[in-house]
């Protein structure tokens, strides 16, 4: 496998601006997720990685190898890529042995122990070789459709939401059987997802993508511990913003004092703490602020608790185990654990409460 460089990538439909100015390095051997809502022109640059598709402008790399640079273009079909689309894409009218091997010689097609190979690489039973794809669950699919993609030992892997039609049970699953066989075969790999939690729990690097620009990439838990801005840090997860007065290494808010970095900002500013990072207590001597609970969405293992700041403070939410889940209308006390993250008080809004989704 090889690394990816992607330098300068712009595209444009018509006059519609899609791709402006993109930059990212996927290292050999590691599973990058471009992570970013529909439209923002993900599935476009995982075409052009393709060569499905050119850019209109910039470079695309394999290792050393430009594949796309200076108006000249390396075909799809000599770029060594696999791909797996969001419905696995199998050939109905042919077993999953056929399935896998089709894009092999015709000498490795026969070769049994290569299908054997390719089916225990992603966690399917060689029983499995014979049947159809008709007969096999949608995870089973994508599996089948993985294996497909890695028998010809590509450059680079690309995915392109293929969890997206399993139910939340079968994605998880799934997904883990998907990088764990990508790690297993030392695969590049990119995942396109507009799921956060896919996103963070599947991939090496996270790539945050907005109207066209990557706007951050760093470690899963850089993105959503040290969220680069208001916008990354409301999309990859749940989050409280308020207003805040930021003194040295203390933010004073709603919630009382809270700890920063020093050097952040100084003055009016805006701060963000994860509704995980609120602890909510039965009696005042926890020391916290207090609240009064008005709407409570239970999930069995966790539960998202709003709560209005009392007297007359604004409102945010807690994510707790279900245990612990307080009875609307109660009151009880707030206590953040962790820091803050500072944000520019003139690019954000006042209040922004979010639950983020629900815990798998």
């Amino acid at each position: 496998m090889t690394s990816l460089s992607i330098r300068g990538v712009t595209k444009r439909f018509t006059a519609t601006p899609v791709l402006a100015g993109v930059d990212l390095e996927v290292p050999a051997k590691s599973i990058t997720a471009i992570l970013g809502p529909s439209g923002c022109g993900k599935t476009t640059l995982l075409r052009i990685i393709a060569g499905f598709t050119d850019p209109d402008t910039g470079t695309v790399l394999f290792g050393d190898r430009p594949v796309f640079g200076a108006g000249a273009s390396v075909p799809a079909q000599q770029r060594r890529v696999g791909y797996v689309p969001q419905e696995g894409a199998l050939f109905p009218h042919l077993d999953v042995a056929a399935n896998v091997t089709f894009g092999l010689p015709r000498a490795e097609r026969r070769d049994s122990g290569r299908v054997a190979e390719l089916l225990s690489l992603v966690g399917l039973h060689e029983d499995l070789r014979r049947r159809f794809p008709h007969e096999l669950s949608g995870g089973q699919q994508q599996r089948v459709a993985l294996a497909r993609a890695l028998a010809p030992r590509p450059a680079v892997v690309l995915l392109d939401e293929p969890f997206s039609s399993l139910d939340a049970g079968l994605r998880e699953g799934t997904g883990r059987a998907v990088t764990q066989a990508l790690r297993t075969a030392g695969a590049t790999a990119v995942l396109v997802t507009h799921d956060q939690g896919e996103a963070l729990s599947l991939s090496d690097q996270v790539a945050v993508m907005r109207q066209g620009r990557l706007v951050q990439v760093a470690a899963p838990a850089d993105v959503y511990g040290a969220p680069v801005d208001v916008g990354v840090a409301t999309f990859v997860g749940g989050a409280v913003l308020l207003p805040a007065r930021v003194d040295g290494d203390l933010a004073f808010c709603a919630l009382g004092a809270l700890p920063v970095s020093p050097g952040d900002a100084h003055g009016d500013a805006q701060i963000l703490v994860r509704p995980e990072q609120l602890h909510l207590h039965s009696d005042s001597q926890s020391g916290g602020v207090p609240t009064r609970v008005v709407d409570v969405s239970y999930y069995g293992h966790d539960a998202a608790v709003r709560v209005d700041l009392l007297p007359s403070g604004p409102q945010v939410v807690a994510r707790i185990i279900g245990a612990e889940v307080p009875a609307l209308g109660s009151v009880v006390w707030v206590t953040t654990r962790g820091s803050a993250a500072v944000y520019d008080a003139a690019t954000t809004p006042t209040v922004l409460v979010s639950e983020g989704p629900e815990l798998s």
